[in-house]
């Protein structure tokens, strides 16, 4: 069996086999009862939110094919039982993803091994996960070298690189939030998330203009809020640009990226601080993003979801910065798992 039924609602799943989750299980010795209690204790630690009531009849209900697994539940299946999606039948794998997950020889070291010993699990990891969008003699700097010595140098110390502004971007849902954080837990640089940073400023100045708190796509938020996040955001990541303090921008960029007059601009005014501009997209596919969305249960997302054939029209996910840029693949939340394994490596080392 290859495609099944999933969530109740006759959807197909390329590759989804339940049986895989069961024959997993069973060779980790684990019963129904034990292994829920093991998926829930794997969530808290990774900090996976939703799957605190999972209990032996949701697992029957995944191993049976009842039930098609949610992002978090899949998530905490392959912190689990230390495997990929594709490991597990949860879906295909993608074109040169393989399926086998291990990162490094030395995956099953103690946590309190010396930072060293894991410095081929985080570059190896950031080699499968982020991959030039364009020809690399473009002589932009090499963002995986960076992270890398990024995190020797906390616990090493010195950094021979000028500070940088890492710009995350791609539509809601893609898993661009997750990747930032992850990075900023290898670097140590601070994180500027436009949604958090901006929230109240957009809520009060949409209510303020007899707007809807939560509006996020109608002519009023684009003409008039819009603008003034973007503005909080890059005021806030040039005064970090001025002290010299590398950062990792989180935010859609999907006017701005696109925008090479844009970037050039930034570029510019980065520059005569001594500090480089490195733009990365994540690339997703419109069925995970519905799905993200949808878990996170925010009220700022209702009207995608409401009318998501709609929303889905304006997405491109073939979309790309307009001007040179790194690139993760995210699609069926490939990246995500992937970040998810290297911070289970790394444990005690990883902040």
């Amino acid at each position: 069996m290859t495609m099944t039924r999933g969530d109740g609602a006759g959807k197909r799943r390329a590759g989804w086999r339940p049986d895989r989750l069961r024959q997993r299980r069973e060779a980790h010795g684990l019963t129904l009862e034990e292994a829920a209690q093991r998926l829930r204790e794997t969530a808290e630690r990774a900090g996976l939110k939703g799957i605190e009531a999972a209990d032996p009849r949701t697992l029957r209900q995944h191993e049976r094919g009842e039930a098609y697994p949610g992002p978090h539940h899949r998530r905490a299946y392959c912190l689990l039982y230390r495997a990929t999606e594709p490991d597990l039948g949860l879906r295909t794998a993608l074109p040169g993803e393989g399926t086998t997950l291990r990162i490094t020889p030395v995956d099953d070291r103690p946590d309190d091994a010396h930072p060293g010993a894991h410095v081929p699990a985080v570059e190896r990891a950031l080699l499968r996960m982020i991959a030039p969008a364009v020809d690399e003699a473009a002589g932009r700097p090499d963002l995986r070298q960076r992270v890398i010595d990024a995190w020797k140098r906390r616990h090493t110390g010195g950094d021979p690189h000028r500070p940088v502004l890492l710009l995350v971007g791609g539509y809601a849902g893609s898993g661009k939030t997750e990747l930032a954080r992850f990075l900023v837990r290898l670097t140590g640089w601070p994180l500027l998330d436009k949604d958090p940073l901006t929230r109240p400023l957009a809520e009060r100045l949409l209510t303020a203009l007899g707007g809807d708190p939560d509006d996020r796509h109608t002519e009023l938020y684009r003409e008039h809020v819009r603008p003034a996040e973007y503005d909080c955001l890059m005021g806030s990541a040039l005064a970090n640009a001025r002290c010299g303090i590398s950062t990792v921008l989180c935010a859609p960029f999907t006017a701005e990226m696109t925008d090479p007059a844009w970037m050039r601009r930034l570029s510019d005014r980065a520059n005569a601080m001594g500090v480089d501009v490195l733009p990365l997209w994540v690339r997703c596919d419109e069925e995970s993003m519905r799905e993200h969305i949808g878990s996170r249960g925010a009220a700022r997302d209702a009207w995608k979801l409401a009318g998501w054939d709609a929303y889905a029209a304006t997405l491109d996910t073939d979309l790309r910065p307009a001007v040179p840029h790194l690139l993760v693949d995210n699609r069926l939340g490939r990246a995500v798992t992937l970040a998810d394994r290297v911070r289970q490596v790394l444990g005690g080392t990883y902040a």
